[in-house]
């Protein structure tokens, strides 16, 4: 089974106008027109199983919204996490409805939402979701929207995985876009996962491989980013490099499966 962990989509109301947004930002042509149907067809044509999309609540007056949205897509080929906002009043009666919904996760954008992720408000959401079994996803280092200013360092990761203890964390880009170096600092061996999402491609394959083998490939899941990353593209990447049959097992679908107990 292939799963990609990391994907977008957006309301067909303002999939457009988000979508040139953040092109805008990123620079980048994106792969699907950022709707469902996009991503629905862009994950069947590359026969990737179950893409997991990842919505950012980017203030705490889009809680309702964007997990309404979110709770309409729980099942193949598309099943997307929730979002909070630290910023969220209650946070733990929030979570909660989160769960209540149905969802497997959250996803937490310390660049959109503007607060750095070592701060005590994530640092209690993240400890009251492990509570309920619930993924956190977390966008990790730099971000095109303010690259000189990181809101999720793999230092800062590594005083929230001390404080909160082990769960169910993933860490995006490699552990931290742009900061491989210090992700094999600071983060490789501990207990986290890391997603590929976007990184393939631009991350050096020598380094890639390092992190697997002393992060261990049991805690790397396959992503894409998508719209930002091609997923036909991230497969043929992920299927050239000399990886085992089995870290490629696991790195492609084996360990998202049993992250998302399917």
């Amino acid at each position: 089974m292939i799963i990609d962990f990391h994907t977008h989509m957006f309301p067909d109301k303002i999939a457009k106008r988000t979508i040139d947004y953040l092109s805008g930002i990123c620079k980048t042509k994106p792969y699907t027109d950022g709707t469902y149907e996009g991503l629905k067809k862009e994950t069947l044509e590359s026969e990737v199983d179950l893409s997991i999309a990842l919505p950012i609540a980017t203030k705490p007056s889009q809680f309702e919204s964007v997990n309404i949205f979110a709770s309409r897509y729980q099942e193949k080929p598309v099943l997307s996490f929730g979002s909070i906002h630290p910023d969220c009043e209650n946070y733990k009666a929030k979570l909660r409805q989160i769960k209540e919904m149905g969802l497997k996760g959250i996803k937490l954008h310390p660049d959109y939402q503007e607060v750095y992720f070592n701060d005590i408000r994530y640092k209690r959401i993240i400890s009251y979701a492990f509570e309920l079994d619930l993924i956190i996803s977390v966008h990790a280092g730099a971000d095109p929207k303010c690259p000189d200013d990181i809101h999720c360092t793999p230092k800062m990761s590594a005083e929230v995985i001390q404080e909160t203890g082990a769960g169910k964390l993933v860490l995006a880009h490699m552990g931290g876009n742009e900061q491989w170096d210090e992700v094999e600092e600071y983060l490789a061996g501990s207990d986290v996962y890391f997603d590929t999402g976007v990184v393939l491609g631009r991350m050096k394959e020598e380094q890639f491989l390092r992190i697997v083998r002393s992060h261990g490939a049991d805690k790397i899941l396959f992503a894409t980013d998508s719209p930002w990353g091609g997923q036909k593209e991230f497969l043929e990447i992920i299927n050239k490099m000399p990886l085992t049959d089995m870290e490629r097992k696991k790195i492609l679908g084996g360990n998202a499966c049993k992250l998302l107990k399917l």
